[in-house]
């Protein structure tokens, strides 16, 4: 059963480029895993600050595999100084 993700995220200002960088890497390495069938990255246009990821991912355990990455760990590590707050994380179904 593939695994529908939506995230968002709001960097805290000062950092906002530095984010940004950091999850357009996400975002070149996650699509070079087998099992991501879609990793998108889009910025809010008037509030910069703003991130949402929209991922399909084939099973639970590919997403699992996938949050073990460096890649990940790296933004993790971001997460307390530079965002606002911990990023939203939704787990959907397609209807």
């Amino acid at each position: 059963m593939n695994i529908y993700l939506t995230a968002t995220l709001n960097s805290k200002p000062e950092f906002t480029e530095e984010v940004k960088a950091v999850l357009q890497t996400m975002v070149r390495e996650s699509r070079k895993e087998k099992a991501c069938i879609q990793y998108e990255l889009h910025q809010g246009i008037k509030d910069k600050t703003v991130f949402v990821f929209q991922e399909i991912w084939e099973s639970e355990e590919a997403l699992q595999e996938h949050n073990q990455q460096w890649y990940i760990q790296d933004f993790v590590k971001l997460i307390d100084e530079k965002l606002q707050e911990a990023p939203s994380i939704y787990f959907t179904t397609k209807l």
